[in-house]
């Protein structure tokens, strides 16, 4: 029998990443900088990045978790591999350049030179694309915890009031989709005339990414051939459901990061610092049965992953701060966790 990893073993490649990304923060505000001030700048600034990317997606490695543990070895780790160096390189340095390329009509190399040269209207171009993209990832983390509480199947309710009516609309086809709509059009009517078009646009978007990464990811899990097969290609479709859901939750975080700093290799330095806790957190809980042994826990992480949304869509019209966004999530996954452990003393 394999014995018990402790806590500890879980956070030594994050631990040694923190420092290794601290003293890259350092030397780099030593670089930009040239001061001990700008030294303490950026040591501070990186940790709160990491701290941010933490709090904004300790959901997330919920739900990784409960995805992985449907999923075969081999493709368990081609995620918490491959999927790391996407979540690190892709959303946090090639994903911001790539929304500068787009919104400012340049070529990904100006982008980056952009980024280096002038980070301040780096920083009012990822800003003036801040509504569009809320509307993308509100609506795909929207479909993504209405699909787990509309669901005729499910038989465990942590707010039974409100999720056992959920469960019955189950039975309405296409009611999440209809729900999620309306919410944006009432949205988009609050929005200026000239922005209503990007808005309605990018959470069309959001709707059809989640619609053919589900959709993909169950006719792969149902498609003919052998078990070996099926378990290979469905490994597949819940590979890019979970790289398309991380990308949704980090959106929040790139954008979040740009009012501590404009400085896009210590927003990627302190957002990967993060990156790496929630992967060891995902396999933490995947090993140790978390989620089967607090069985509330999954629902505090689609709570928050709705509210996450809500949160996203309020931020076209207001600004919303991480630190309310942050601490709505935990505190949701709190009272998860402090529920399953009393229905646990009261089963026992």
């Amino acid at each position: 029998m394999t014995a018990k990893r402790s806590t500890v073993s879980y956070l030594k490649w994050p631990l040694i990443v923190t420092v290794v990304g601290l003293g890259l923060s350092g030397w780099l505000g030593w670089a930009t900088e040239g001061s001990t001030s700008g030294i303490v700048s950026f040591l501070i600034v990186g940790a709160v990045l990491a701290a941010l990317e933490i709090a904004l997606s300790f959901d997330n490695a919920i739900v990784n978790a409960n995805k992985l543990e449907e999923m075969t070895p081999v493709w368990q780790r081609r995620f918490l591999t491959w999927g790391i160096l996407i979540a690190v390189f892709g959303m946090r340095i090639i994903f911001p350049l790539a929304i500068v390329a787009i919104f400012a009509w340049i070529n990904p190399f100006a982008a980056m030179h952009l980024a280096l040269a002038d980070p301040e209207e780096y920083s009012r171009i990822i800003g003036h694309a801040h509504g569009p993209i809320s509307a993308f990832g509100g609506t795909f983390l929207m479909m993504v915890a209405l699909k787990f509480f509309v669901d005729e199947d499910k038989s465990i309710h942590w707010i039974e009031v409100l999720e056992k009516r959920l469960r019955v609309c189950g039975s309405i086809r296409g009611f999440e989709i209809a729900l999620v709509l309306v919410i944006v059009l009432l949205i988009c009517r609050s929005l200026p005339e000239y922005e209503q078009v990007a808005f309605l646009t990018s959470a069309v978007m959001g709707l059809l990414v989640f619609t053919m990464v589900d959709g993909l990811g169950t006719y792969l899990d149902n498609i003919a051939g052998s078990t070996a097969e099926i378990g290979a290609k469905g490994g597949l479709g819940a590979f890019l459901y979970l790289e398309v859901l991380d990308a949704s939750f980090s959106f929040d975080g790139v954008i979040g990061a740009f009012a501590l700093t404009t400085n896009i290799l210590l927003i990627a330095i302190g957002l990967g610092i993060g990156a790496m806790y929630v992967r060891s957190m995902t396999i933490m809980l995947v090993e140790r049965g978390t989620l089967a042994e607090f069985r509330y826990l999954e629902h505090g992480a689609f709570y928050s992953i709705f509210a996450l949304s809500v949160v996203m869509f309020l931020q076209s019209l207001v600004h919303v701060p991480e630190l309310i966004t942050g601490g709505v999530g935990m505190a949701l996954i709190g009272f998860a966790l402090f529920a399953s452990v009393r229905q646990n003393r009261r089963e026992a």
